[in-house]
């Protein structure tokens, strides 16, 4: 693996801008390679790659879906793992980055402050932040990869006597390398899916790991191995294997979703006879596993080879299902009268979200309120020109909304170029009907709907969560479309200075590459 060089300066303009460096960003970046003469860069505030798979710390952090489609689908997730660890993801994502040669398009340290749309340009023009020093360049595309939820702090509700608690709280969001939890009773407050991995992980260290839940999730098992998976790549050509997976993984996460829909009392009693199944006799399943809702009105919480349960069966680890009265020296006093002992408090109470990486946009100087926006075609949005965003599926794995979002922008650039237009804006009828840009309960996600932008009920304007919806309208369906306006403002003295000077540079990069080929050949 090379190393990206911090004394790199960002180009004064690109094409296409592309911000965020995890999953999202390489995956649009890739679809970008495959642009002869166009030009990219991605930046990211942070110092390294990776997003999410970077950043966080905290014990046991993993995927929570399988990895065949979490993954690009131009590059084989080879491992036997199909659910893997954070460095085993970074890996994979550090390998990518190289063999595309994309670090010469990455700028890490870059803090986008603003975005400003100057429509006589037909430009954005973003200023950003690197060590301190401010700084603007302009792009065609601005291409948001920076994911909904803040790097700045998670989500911690207010818990009455927290601050008289004589041990240490801990956020998984600012988790402390140097914590020692070794023989420590420790209280995990939370159900979700970080709750589910950092229980088994600590628990392995810990003297007792309570799970100190106020109401029950879906928790479902799935081998840290995908043996369909392991099975055709000993038979058949990496890529084919790979492609077979990936296609099988996102049918069958489709139709659990779906049958999760349709049939919700069969899918709930399903999962409760597996989870009984998993734990000891007589543990009271309807107590702590029995949420109120139906199965995939959240997100199910996915556990590699049952490792959560196998935690509370050995004794090392429990779960409390009561409320919090308050916390006081030693630990916390529930609603019920019980009181939990901990020496430490890991707080696993979720994130806080925002739409866009929290970025200052605007029109001609006049500020966006990105709430009243729609989502079109779900990547890009209404009235405003020449932006483009991932945000993937809160029903399946993330990362598959990419490719086609990726496929249908590069789509757009090339008719763009064809007609002679530079900008698109999508425009939504001032009556159409519209609601919330999502539709799952999860509390992460409802406390911030009304920042986000919505979506509608018909036309390009619905956000399905649906992958062969997507597949369908993105990849395959027409680029023209009655509700996506094109034009072209003249371009300014410098914009044709700026195209006349980029024009050498290109056929110097050319002739690089011939020589580069010749000497690798």
């Amino acid at each position: 693996m090379t190393t990206t060089s911090p004394d790199r300066v960002l180009p004064d303009h690109a094409d296409v801008l592309i911000v965020g460096a995890g999953i999202s960003g390489i995956g649009m970046a890739h679809h970008l390679t495959q642009q002869p003469g166009r030009t990219f860069a991605m930046v990211d505030a942070r110092d390294s790659i990776g997003g999410t798979w970077d950043f966080f710390k905290y014990p046991g952090l993993r995927s929570d879906s399988d990895l065949h489609t979490f993954m690009f689908s131009f590059k084989p997730w080879t491992s036997k793992n199909a659910i893997a660890d954070a460095p085993e993801i970074m890996m994979y994502l550090n390998e990518t980055v190289d063999e595309l040669g994309l670090r010469k398009h990455l700028y890490l340290g870059q803090r986008v402050n603003s975005a400003d749309f100057n429509s006589d340009e037909g430009r954005w023009h973003v200023e950003l932040e690197h060590n301190g020093t401010t700084r603007t360049v302009t792009c065609q595309i601005f291409f948001s990869a920076a994911g909904y939820y803040s790097y700045d702090g998670g989500y911690t509700p207010e818990f009455p006597g927290i601050e008289s608690f004589a041990g240490q709280v801990v956020h998984p969001q600012g988790w402390p390398e140097d914590l020692d939890y070794v023989g420590k009773r420790v209280v995990v407050i939370g159900s979700g899916a970080t709750a589910v991995t950092i229980v088994p992980a600590m628990a392995e260290n810990a003297g007792h790991v309570t799970m100190l839940q106020r109401s029950p999730s879906y928790v479902l098992s799935l081998p840290r191995q995908d043996p369909i998976a392991n099975g055709l790549r000993a038979v058949l050509p990496e890529r084919l294997a790979y492609r077979l997976t990936r296609r099988f993984n996102t049918f069958k996460g489709q139709a659990i979703y779906y049958s999760a829909q349709r049939w919700p009392n069969a899918v709930r009693k399903l999962i409760r006879k597996l989870t009984a199944n998993a734990l000891p006799e007589g543990y009271p399943v309807d107590t702590h596993f029995n949420p109120t809702y139906n199965p995939w009105d959240e997100r199910l919480c996915l556990i590699p080879d049952g490792d959560f349960f196998g935690a509370i069966s050995s004794g090392r680890a429990s779960i409390v299902t009561d409320r919090i009265a308050s916390f006081d020296e030693t630990g916390i006093l529930l609603e019920s009268g019980d009181h939990l002992d901990a020496d430490i408090v890991v707080t696993a109470t979720g994130l806080n979200t925002q739409a866009f990486g929290g970025i200052e946009y605007s029109i001609d100087g006049e500020p966006i309120d990105i709430s009243q926006t729609v989502a079109y075609k779900s990547m890009m949005l209404s009235g405003v020109p020449n932006f483009a965003f991932t945000i993937g599926y809160t029903n399946l794995t993330w990362t598959l909304k990419v490719d086609p979002v990726g496929e249908h922008l590069c789509r757009l650039l090339d008719h763009m170029d064809r007609t002679g237009n530079t900008v698109m804006t999508p425009m939504i009828d001032p009556e159409a009907e519209v609601e919330s840009l999502f539709d799952m309960q999860s509390g992460y996600l409802q406390r911030a709907a009304a920042t986000f932008p919505r979506r509608g009920r018909e036309g390009s304007w619905t956000m399905d969560q649906d992958f062969s919806v997507d597949k369908a309208r993105l990849s395959d369906g027409p680029i023209e479309d009655p509700d996506l306006h094109f034009s072209a403002p003249a371009p300014t003295a410098a914009q044709t200075r700026q195209k006349q000077s980029a024009k050498p540079q290109k056929a110097v990069n050319l002739t690089v590459a011939i020589e580069e080929d010749v000497v690798s050949a």
